[in-house]
């Protein structure tokens, strides 16, 4: 006997729901995620839901759905990496001393306390305005440009240390050379 003011009951559908996503994912954790989200957004949604409705089926639906939402977002992701991977392999590798070089030059920008290595490069690489910077990282002007001059501090002083000795010699030559 089914009542019309059934309550919204999906603790009694969490069995089969994670049973019907780990047959989607075949993985038990990832199946645990996408009840996760199929629960947040049946939430979200569940004005929509009709009373006297199969609450089963409807949750069910959802699960289904948010799984499709992320086979979609994995493939995207795929393809522009796939994508890029295409471009990286265009270019022409550097040589051995300037790869040397960007990989110590790389590995002190990582270096930057995070707050900072955030800061530069939403300026320096991605190309924003100090004002768009600040509005993507939710902080004052000011303190973003402190952070971005604190960054810029440290890698001039990591390029002070840092020796440029050329390991290039002449060989051959006329005698002239001095050494």
């Amino acid at each position: 006997m089914e009542r019309k003011d059934r309550p919204f009951d999906v603790i009694g559908q969490l069995a089969a729901l994670r049973r019907y996503a780990r047959a989607l994912v075949r993985n038990s954790d990832e199946a645990e995620d996408l009840v996760h989200d199929a629960l947040v957004r049946a939430f979200e949604k569940r004005k929509s839901f009709r009373s006297g409705g199969n609450l089963r089926t409807w949750l069910l639906s959802i699960l289904h759905n948010a799984h499709i939402d992320r086979l979609r977002q994995n493939r995207s992701l795929t393809r522009r990496h796939d994508e890029a991977a295409v471009e990286a392999e265009q270019s022409l590798p550097a040589g051995q001393e300037h790869a040397v070089r960007l990989q110590q030059v790389r590995d002190a920008f990582f270096d930057l306390p995070e707050e900072q290595r955030e800061a530069l490069h939403l300026v320096a690489i991605e190309d924003l305005s100090y004002q768009e910077a600040a509005n993507a990282l939710g902080i004052p002007i000011g303190t973003l440009m402190s952070r971005i001059s604190r960054a810029r501090t440290q890698l001039r002083e990591f390029e002070e240390k840092t020796p440029r000795v050329s390991h290039l010699r002449l060989i051959g030559g006329n005698g002239n050379e001095s050494s």
